[in-house]
């Protein structure tokens, strides 16, 4: 080998990736989290869209045909829904999630529903 194909091959560094099953299920989660929100956001585009056409819809509609169309309530869902998850996806949702999850960890994590389950069926029943 001449010199300057050993220098260029000690410069050019090579991507190195491990291939265990921990780094696989975490950039399969990272993954899963960018088509996630991607896929959130663009639903949230389509409905935001919806609500707008069915708004107009419903403004420059007749009042004999009012028992046809949407009503205002999901309109209003519709284009905040939508609004927000447009702007939010996964973000959004995981901020959702993650209430949910501080909730839960208050009210016990669960213990308190097992205790009295074991409780009962170690008293030999609800009788």
């Amino acid at each position: 080998m001449t010199k300057i194909h050993e220098a260029a091959l000690e410069r050019v560094a090579l991507p190195t990736a491990a291939w265990d099953l921990t780094s696989f299920l975490e950039n399969a989660k990272s993954q899963i989290q960018l088509w996630g929100g991607l896929l959130l956001m663009l639903l949230g585009a389509v409905g935001l869209v919806w609500g707008g056409v069915l708004l107009i819809k419903k403004l420059m509609a007749t009042p004999q045909s009012a028992g046809q169309q949407q009503g205002w309530g999901t309109i209003a869902l519709l284009i905040l829904v939508g609004g927000a998850l447009g702007t939010g996806g996964w973000s959004l949702i995981n901020t959702i999630g993650s209430g949910g999850q501080k909730t839960l960890e208050d009210l016990g994590g669960g213990s308190v529903l097992v205790q009295t389950v074991s409780h009962v069926l170690t008293s030999g029943g609800l009788g």
